[in-house]
């Protein structure tokens, strides 16, 4: 059996997943700057890269997986989970080139409210008042950026449409985590779902990339003779975030409650518009902040309303008093 690792090593590889995934919306925006273009075929490119880097590391582990000989229902599971994945990549990837870093990584990290409010509607898990509330000032902060952002200085600029694609990127990858969890559920081991869900997204981008280039569909094909800079980008894009980040995220969960590793990722916004600030010059209005603070004290309460109601969380902070 094995042993918890020091408190100290376990907060270090915490805080190491949260940073390296929080660089993910960089690497992309570096990308598009390098092709110099932007639209569904780039964003499929972009994704399909990332995942099918992460997709080769994991190829040994087919060996194993056949060996299971698991049911069809089990990998249906991982592989309806796989075709979220890849649409979450493709929306979200697509919103950087409309919206700001911070709108984009704001919007797609309110995950914990859609998966609160489907297993309201279908499991009739009912959410806590934390939870309930949290929801209220998230979507009350979400409309209100979706009003209120707008960013002139990012080549063709369309903040509806970029917030919209970075929200359908949070609904896909809701999907993603709830099939994950039915898949696991039903018996497949973590790293073997992971593998299926990895492969599977991997192979419907690159379809996604190469169909429309045989069919000579410009609109959606990839970028012709992208620069040495721009794979440079994208290796970085799946060695740091993906690779690293994710792995040592989904490390941490097996030793500390994901409630922390989701309070843990909530920093990907903070970070991501520093860095968009400093890379980028990218400086979002105060009223698109104001927005985003409140989409994210929204997603923080419905985590901690996962573990607490709003009375005994009171209590917990204030009963000494």
């Amino acid at each position: 059996m094995d042993t918890a690792p020091r408190s100290g090593k376990l907060a270090a590889v915490l805080i190491l997943g949260a940073l390296a995934a929080s660089t993910a919306a960089l690497w992309i925006r570096l990308v598009l700057d390098a092709v110099d273009a932007s639209g569904p075929g780039v964003s499929f490119w972009i994704a399909a890269v990332r995942l099918g880097v992460a997709a080769l590391v994991l190829m040994p582990g087919w060996r194993r997986f056949c060996q299971q000989r698991y049911r069809w229902t089990q990998g249906s599971c991982s592989m309806a989970a796989g075709a979220c994945l890849a649409l979450h990549f493709a929306a979200w990837i697509s919103s950087l080139s409309y919206t700001s870093i911070t709108a984009s990584t704001v919007l797609v990290t309110t995950t914990p409210l859609w998966i609160a409010l489907v297993s309201w509607l279908l499991w009739r898990e009912h959410p806590t008042d934390l939870t309930s509330l949290g929801m209220v000032l998230a979507l009350g902060g979400g409309m209100t950026m979706a009003l209120v952002d707008g960013h002139a200085d990012i080549d063709g600029a369309a903040p509806l449409l970029g917030n919209g694609l970075a929200l359908l990127g949070a609904w896909a990858v809701t999907g993603y985590l709830l099939l994950g969890r039915a898949a696991q559920g039903q018996g497949i081991s973590t790293g073997h779902h992971v593998m299926l869900a990895y492969s599977v997204a991997a192979a419907l981008l690159l379809l996604l990339t190469l169909i429309p280039q045989l069919l000579q569909f410009p609109a959606f094909s990839p970028p012709v003779a992208p620069p040495l800079q721009a794979y440079g980008w994208l290796f970085a894009l799946a060695l740091v975030p993906q690779l690293l980040g994710h792995s040592c995220l989904n490390w941490s969960v097996r030793w500390v409650s994901p409630t922390l590793v989701s309070l843990t990722v909530l920093t990907e916004p903070l970070v991501a518009s520093l860095l968009g600030y400093f890379v980028f010059n990218e400086q979002p209005t105060p009223a698109s902040l104001g927005a985003a603070s409140l989409v994210l004290l929204g997603v923080l309460l419905a985590v901690l309303g996962s573990r607490f109601t709003l009375a005994n969380l009171f209590q917990q902070c204030f009963g000494r008093f």
